[in-house]
C-alpha cells in the first residue's frame, strides 16, 4: 500500500470516501518499479451555472479530458536502477514545453531532482484511443492528475521497500532529492530500490497526492529540460535522425493547389543526375531521392512535368470571398431597438511551422516504420496500415520532437507521402518539404467572414448574434483515433463535427442578454487545418471590435464598458490587471492609441492591452522586400491559467501568442491568385518580424484561484489579435474590417511556380545586419 491505510485501499473507485487528493492506481508486474493511475474520478459537472452559454456547462477541454480518462492507466512511470525516472508522454512536444512541465509533476510527487526525470515521446499506441491527441491546449489539463497519481504510487512503493530494507516503520522513512532517508540518518538511493519495489503481479493500491502547500517544484520557474540540447544543436528532430539507407528525398509539386501529374518528359535524364538514386511519380507530384538534399533540389528543378490543374483551379481571394458571402447564414430581421453591426474578412494564413514538413519512412513487404512529429499519431498509424494493407501491429510510428506546429502537425501529410515513396521504390526515405511547398501546397487556416450584431436599449444589451462563415476546416484528425477521424470526413457529418467543435470552444464572457453564435462552412478545394487557437482569433477579434463600437455608441470608455458587463471574476481580474499595469487611458500622441481585449477558453482567461503607432512616418518606414505598416509598441498581457506548473514556460507561451496575434492582425496572410498562393517561403510570408515586435512586452501571471491547471498554449492569440485591431481602430479613427490590415499591399515579387523550388538567394551577405 502506498501512502494510505488498509481501509482506504479497499474502497472501490469513485467511492465518496475518497477525497480530492486520494486516488487508486496500480503497481504493474515488471522487473523494476512501474506504476500507473486508474480511471480518475470525474469532477462534478458544472450544472449549477445558470447560463445559456454551453461552454460554461461543458467545453471542448471537458470532452477531451473525459475521453482520455479510461486509458489513463496505460500510461506509466518507471523507476530505473540508475536512479532515474522515465515517462513516455503520449503527446507531441513541438516547442510548447510539455516535456518540462510533465517532468516537474513527476519530480514534485516523487521528491526526485528534475534532472533525474527523463520524459520521452511515446510511439503511436492505438490502445490509448483518445489519449494521444495533442491539441486544444489540453495536455496539462488531461495528464495533470494521472501523471501525479502514478508518480505518487511509485513514491509510496519506494518508501515501503526502504522501510523493509532498514527494518523500520513506514513513518520513519522519507524521500529527499531522490534519496530515501531512514532512522539514524541511514540513506539509500531510489535506484537501489527500483527492483525491490517492483511487483511480481499487478496490484491495485491507493495514493494520496501532495497538497499544494507542500509544493516545491510545481509553480516554480524552471528552464526547459531540453534547453541546453536545443542551443547546442544536440536536440534531435526528424531530419537529425540517422536511419540506415534513408536517403534525402523531395517532391516536385504542381503549380496549382492539388494539381496532378500529367506526364514527365525527362525521368531518365533526371535519374542519371549526380547523386540521384530514384525518380518516381506519386499522388502529389514527382519524388526525387538522392544522396544529399542539394542534389534532390537540383533534380526537382530539372524535371519537365506537364500538370493537370488542381482543385482550386482559377480561384482567387475575390472569388472565394464571393463564395463565402453566398454561404452566409442570415442574421434575421433588423432589431426594432438600436444596434451596432460589423462585417469582417479574414484571409488565408499559412500553417507552416519553422521546421519544414518532414518524415522518415522505411516500408518493407511485411512491415513499416515511420519517424515524424505527429500530434495525432494513432490516426497516422491506422491510416498508414490501411494504405499498405498491413496489420496494425506491423506498423511502427515513432513520434519525434517538432520545431513548431501552428496546427500543422495535427496532419500527417509528410508521413503518408514518405510511406508512398518508400513503398514504390522499395527503399527507406528521408522526406523533407521545401519551404515553398508548405506555403503553396501545405495546410492553410481558412479564409472566413464574421458578422456581428449587438442590440441594446439605453445601458442594457439585449442580444448578441455572430455568424461565422469559413472555407471548410479540415478536422479529419478527429479526436486522435480513426472513428472520429472518419466521421469528420463524411459529406454530411463534417459540418456537424465542425459546428460541435465551434460551439464547444467559443465562450461569451459578457452579460449580453440572449446570445447565439453559428458556423457555416463551404468550399473544400483547399488543404486547410486548424491554426493555433482555431476559430477563436477571428471570432474574438470581430466581437471585441464591435464591442468598441457599442461602447462608443453608449458614450462609454471601452475598458469600463467591458468591466461593467463581465460576469466572470477571473476574466474581470485579468482585464483590471492589464488596465492598471498598462495605464489605460493615459495621454497618447495623435496617430497612436491603446486597445484592450479579452478572451476566455480552456478554463483560462487572458486580457491584453496594446499600444500601437499608426503615424505616417511609422507606417511608411522603408523595409526591404517587406511592408512596414503600423507598429505595436507595447503589449501588457495578463493570464489566468489556473494552477501554473512552470511560470517560465507559461510566460514563453504568452510571448509566442502575442507574436501570433500581431501577425494575424497586421501582416500575416497568403494571397490566392489563379489557383495558387503567391507566397513561396518565409521571406515573403510576413509573420511578426523584428520591425513589428513591441519594444515593451509585459506578461503578468495571475495568482491561482482554482487549484487546478487550465490550458495555455493557444490562449493569448485571440486576445492579442483583437487588442491590436481595437488599438488600430482607435489610432486611425476607422474600424478595421479586413485582416491582416496589410493584406492589400503586395510588397514582394512572386516567385515562379515552375520549377516549384525557387532559386536560392545569392546576395545574403549584401543584406547582413
Amino acid at each position: 500500500m502506498a501512502n494510505g491505510d488498509d481501509r482506504a485501499a479497499q474502497r472501490p473507485p469513485g467511492s465518496q470516501a475518497f477525497d480530492r487528493r486520494r486516488f487508486l492506481g496500480f503497481v504493474l508486474a515488471a522487473p523494476t518499479l512501474v506504476t500507473a493511475a486508474e480511471l480518475v474520478p470525474a469532477e462534478q459537472a458544472r450544472a449549477d451555472v445558470p447560463s445559456a452559454d454551453i461552454t460554461e456547462l461543458v467545453d471542448l477541454n471537458d470532452v477531451m479530458t473525459l475521453a482520455a480518462l479510461p486509458t489513463s492507466g496505460l500510461i506509466t512511470v518507471q523507476v530505473h536502477t540508475d536512479g532515474t525516472v522515465s515517462f513516455a508522454l503520449p503527446r507531441a512536444e513541438v516547442g510548447q514545453g510539455i516535456t518540462t512541465s510533465t517532468a516537474m509533476l513527476i519530480a514534485e510527487e516523487m521528491d526526485v531532482p528534475l534532472a533525474k526525470v527523463r520524459v520521452t515521446l511515446a510511439d503511436a499506441r492505438p490502445e490509448l484511443v483518445f489519449n494521444q491527441l495533442t491539441g486544444g491546449s489540453n495536455t496539462t489539463i488531461a495528464t495533470y492528475t494521472p501523471v501525479r497519481v502514478a508518480a505518487a504510487i511509485a513514491r509510496g512503493r519506494l518508501l515501503e521497500a526502504a522501510a523493509t530494507a532498514f527494518g523500520a516503520a513506514l513513518t520513519e522513512v522519507t524521500i529527499r532529492a531522490g534519496v530515501v532517508i531512514g532512522p539514524a540518518g541511514r540513506t539509500i538511493g531510489i535506484g537501489a530500490l527500483a527492483e525491490k519495489a517492483a511487483a511480481v503481479r499487478t496490484q491495485q493500491v491507493a495514493a494520496e497526492l501532495k497538497p499544494a502547500e507542500q509544493f516545491t517544484v510545481i509553480g516554480t520557474p524552471q528552464r526547459r529540460i531540453d534547453a541546453l540540447d536545443a542551443v547546442t544543436g544536440r536536440k534531435k528532430f526528424a531530419m537529425d535522425l540517422t536511419i540506415p539507407d534513408a536517403f534525402p528525398t523531395m517532391v516536385c509539386r504542381p503549380p496549382t493547389i492539388n494539381g496532378k501529374v500529367g506526364s514527365v518528359a525527362n525521368v531518365d535524364e533526371v535519374r542519371a543526375m549526380p547523386g540521384v538514386t530514384d525518380v518516381v511519380v506519386i499522388k502529389s507530384g514527382v519524388a526525387v531521392r538522392a544522396r544529399t538534399f542539394g542534389q534532390c533540389i537540383d533534380g526537382v528543378r530539372a524535371l519537365k512535368v506537364s500538370w493537370v490543374p488542381g482543385s482550386a483551379k482559377g480561384k482567387s481571394d475575390e472569388s472565394v470571398l464571393r463564395e463565402l458571402k453566398a454561404a452566409e447564414i442570415t442574421m434575421g430581421l433588423p432589431p426594432l431597438t438600436p444596434s451596432v453591426e460589423g462585417r469582417f474578412t479574414f484571409h488565408f494564413r499559412s500553417n507552416s511551422a519553422l521546421e519544414p514538413n518532414c518524415a522518415i519512412a522505411d516500408v518493407r513487404s511485411d512491415r513499416a516504420e515511420i519517424w515524424s512529429s505527429l500530434k495525432a499519431p494513432i490516426v497516422a498509424k491506422e491510416a498508414i496500415a490501411a494504405k499498405l494493407g498491413l496489420p496494425l501491429s506491423a506498423v511502427t510510428v515513432h513520434v519525434t520532437e517538432g520545431g513548431g506546429s501552428f496546427g500543422r502537425k495535427l496532419f500527417f501529410d509528410a508521413a503518408l507521402e514518405a510511406v508512398e515513396i518508400s513503398e514504390r521504390i522499395g527503399k527507406p526515405v528521408k522526406l523533407m518539404w521545401h519551404r515553398a511547398d508548405d506555403s503553396r501546397q501545405g495546410r492553410t487556416h481558412p479564409m472566413a467572414t464574421s458578422r456581428v450584431r449587438i442590440s441594446y436599449v439605453g445601458d442594457t444589451v439585449l442580444s448578441y448574434k455572430q455568424r461565422h462563415t469559413s472555407v471548410a476546416t479540415d478536422l479529419s484528425h478527429g479526436f486522435g483515433e480513426i472513428f472520429t477521424a472518419l466521421a469528420a470526413k463524411l459529406p454530411v457529418a463534417d459540418l456537424g463535427f465542425s459546428e460541435t467543435f465551434f460551439q464547444l470552444s467559443q465562450s461569451m464572457p459578457y452579460n449580453f442578454g440572449v446570445n447565439s453564435r453559428l458556423l457555416n462552412e463551404t468550399d473544400k478545394s483547399f488543404n486547410t487545418g486548424s491554426m493555433r487557437n482555431v476559430y477563436s482569433p477571428d471570432v474574438t477579434c470581430a466581437r471585441e471590435l464591435v464591442i468598441d463600437q457599442l461602447a462608443a455608441k453608449m458614450g462609454k470608455d471601452p475598458y469600463r464598458f467591458r468591466r461593467d458587463f463581465l460576469r466572470d471574476h477571473r476574466s474581470l481580474a485579468v482585464l483590471e490587471k492589464v488596465a492598471e499595469a498598462g495605464r489605460w487611458g493615459r495621454p497618447m500622441p495623435e496617430g497612436t492609441a491603446q486597445g484592450i481585449a479579452l478572451h476566455s477558453e480552456y478554463h483560462s482567461a487572458s486580457a491584453v492591452l496594446v499600444e500601437i503607432d499608426c503615424r505616417p512616418e511609422t507606417v511608411n518606414r522603408p523595409i526591404r522586400d517587406g511592408v512596414a505598416g503600423p507598429r505595436v509598441t507595447r503589449i501588457v498581457l495578463a493570464v489566468d491559467a489556473g494552477l501554473t506548473i512552470n511560470p517560465r514556460g507559461l510566460e514563453a507561451q504568452m510571448m509566442g501568442c502575442a507574436m501570433d496575434g500581431i501577425a494575424l492582425a497586421l501582416t500575416s496572410s497568403l494571397h490566392l491568385r489563379d489557383g495558387y498562393f503567391l507566397e513561396a517561403s518565409w521571406d515573403n510570408y510576413f509573420y511578426t518580424r523584428q520591425w513589428n515586435t513591441p519594444p515593451e512586452l509585459d506578461i503578468i501571471i495571475m495568482p491561482d484561484t482554482t487549484g487546478k491547471p487550465g490550458g495555455a498554449g493557444e490562449l493569448g492569440v485571440a486576445a492579442t489579435m483583437a487588442a491590436v485591431a481595437c488599438a488600430y481602430g482607435r489610432a486611425t479613427g476607422t474600424m478595421p474590417t479586413t485582416f491582416p490590415v496589410n493584406h492589400g499591399t503586395l510588397s514582394f515579387e512572386p516567385k515562379p511556380t515552375v520549377p516549384p523550388v525557387p532559386q536560392s538567394p545569392t546576395d545574403g551577405r549584401d543584406h547582413a545586419y
